[in-house]
């Protein structure tokens, strides 16, 4: 419970229970609007406070599986908040401009990526020092074009598991093709908004700087979380098996003492096989015939 407190009062000063004017709503949103102020909805943060923990639980679940979560964010306010949030988490943004067909077309993406990683290289190794100025400068100009729109995704070298957006208003392309392939996504929810669009709903204010801020910071330090818990366990996993492979080896050793001391006693690889006549064959051990015994009288 102070916990929750003190997250409900980081929530009320940062902002995140004030919603859009009443005209613009959507009905849809009825059960997370708490009440009207002066012509604008206000949010129910005990509903908001339940989709952060909801969205938080799953997210750390994703991640630490070892999964990629896209953070989509291209709304001026939110640019940079979510850029900085993803780059501390290790994964990978879109802030600048959702290129049609970045999910659904992600061969192609990956295709500018290369090319885009392929100049960086040229421009660094040397390998451009032969052309004229005008032509490395036309190839910087088109890398940091590129760089500027695939930067955030450069290190993804396929589609993600989840994405996070903020505005699913502003950014209803990525959320049409994260639906069309079956990507699990997470968004904070304005009340101008439809939350049935989405699997996990975070109804907040996704129009101020500090809303956008405490609401990306709570699922990034709980997406971190889930990465240091995989290594952890993978930590563990390598030291239980490197004991276990000490237990095999001791008990391989102790087998080779035993079958040394077994080979190694008295007689023990002298003895032959014995013959028919109760004796044994190899070293002489059976009885000869006496002189004569076998001679008639």
């Amino acid at each position: 419970m102070e916990e929750n407190k003190s997250l409900h009062q980081q929530l009320l000063e940062a902002g995140v229970h004030f919603g859009h004017q009443k005209k613009k709503w959507n009905p849809k949103m009825l059960p997370f609007i708490f009440t009207e102020k002066n012509g604008i909805h206000i949010i129910d943060l005990n509903k908001t406070i339940e989709g952060l923990q909801e969205s938080a639980a799953a997210l750390k679940s994703i991640a630490k599986s070892g999964k990629k979560i896209m953070f989509v964010a291209t709304k001026k306010q939110a640019k940079e908040i979510v850029a900085e949030a993803a780059a501390k988490a290790n994964m990978p943004f879109v802030t600048e401009r959702w290129l049609g067909g970045m999910l659904t077309n992600f061969q192609t993406i990956r295709k500018s990526v290369k090319k885009m990683q392929s100049i960086e290289k040229m421009l660094n190794d040397g390998t451009l020092d032969s052309v004229t100025k005008k032509e490395r400068l036309t190839l910087d100009r088109s890398k940091q074009k590129m760089e500027k729109v695939l930067g955030g995704i450069s290190q993804m070298g396929r589609t993600p598991a989840a994405l996070f957006i903020v505005d699913i208003s502003h950014e209803h392309i990525a959320l049409a093709e994260a639906k069309r392939l079956g990507i699990t996504t997470f968004a904070m929810v304005d009340t101008n908004s439809d939350p049935t669009k989405v699997d996990f709903s975070i109804p907040s204010n996704d129009d101020a700087t500090k809303s956008i801020a405490i609401v990306t910071n709570y699922l990034v330090a709980a997406i971190i979380e889930g990465i240091e818990e995989r290594a952890q366990n993978k930590e563990q996993e390598q030291e239980e098996g490197e004991e276990e492979f000490t237990e095999r080896t001791r008990g391989l050793d102790l087998d080779d003492e035993e079958a040394k001391r077994s080979g190694g006693k008295p007689g023990g690889a002298g003895r032959g096989r014995r013959g028919p006549g109760g004796g044994t064959s190899g070293q002489g051990g059976g009885r000869r015939p006496a002189a004569g015994a076998g001679a008639k009288r």
